[in-house]
């Protein structure tokens, strides 16, 4: 398994950055962006679950096989994982009161990634890299801890605020309120400020890589949808940046 974590986790790096690439070109079909010639389209809330589901798992598996010493260090980071999923892949979902629906291809996609990466982080957890009870003392641990629920809360607190303005079933809005003030995908911002506070904690290529995922998969798609917003909404706050605040 060792053998199999070393060959895959620096092309997995390298996708993520082409995969960054792609998608400030080709954005993801869901959501403002869906086409149905992506193929077969299913309720969002069955996607989000099929494809969500799986990185607990592979992560919680490979996590708790390991033979790595499960200190209160180790469950921090279990915790981390495994909460922001159970919100991702069950909370979430069944929060969406008018769903919509996604093809099963984008599903499908991302089940994939969700299975390697939660392979990745999982065994490197769980089987590579100890981390002794003094740990929690470091900076980039507390600091980590500290950036991985402020970047939580406001990911759930802007899903809040979008689920309640699709509730309202009268198409797409302009959503204000929390760090909407700031940024036009306070959603994204958060959860990449979550798994950049796990890089932290970890110190790690399989937490960085990880984190260069997310931002591979959310940034470009953050700049089409603010360009978007300002294409669809005259009236769209000019002071409100794409996803970082003050800066993009």
């Amino acid at each position: 398994m060792l053998q199999i974590y070393e060959a895959i986790l620096m092309p997995w790096v390298i996708l993520g950055c082409i995969t960054f690439l792609v998608l400030l070109k080709i954005p993801a079909p869901y959501g403002k962006f869906t086409k149905t010639s992506w193929g077969p389209m299913i309720p969002s809330q069955l996607g989000w679950f099929v494809m969500e589901i799986i990185s607990p798992a592979m992560f919680a598996y490979f996590f708790l096989i390991g033979d790595t010493d499960k200190n209160w260090v180790m469950w921090v980071f279990f915790i981390c994982w495994v909460g922001h999923y159970t919100n991702r892949s069950i909370i979430y979902p069944l929060r969406q009161k008018n769903p919509a629906k996604m093809p099963l291809s984008i599903a499908l996609f991302a089940f994939l990634f969700n299975v390697v990466n939660g392979f990745v982080n999982g065994y490197f957890l769980g089987s590579i890299q100890s981390y002794t009870i003094d740990y929690l003392s470091n900076w980039n641990f507390i600091l980590g801890i500290i950036l991985f629920i402020v970047g939580m809360r406001i990911n759930m607190k802007s899903d809040t605020i979008l689920l309640n303005l699709r509730s309202e079933n009268k198409g797409y809005q302009i959503p204000n309120g929390g760090f909407f003030k700031y940024v036009s995908y306070p959603n994204y911002f958060g959860e990449i400020l979550e798994w950049t506070a796990f890089a932290l904690m970890t110190w790690s290529w399989a937490g960085l890589s990880f984190m260069i995922w997310t931002m591979a998969n959310l940034v470009p798609r953050a700049i089409k949808g603010h360009q978007w917003y300002h294409q669809q909404f005259d009236d769209y706050p000019k002071d409100r940046k794409a996803i970082f605040p003050f800066f993009l």
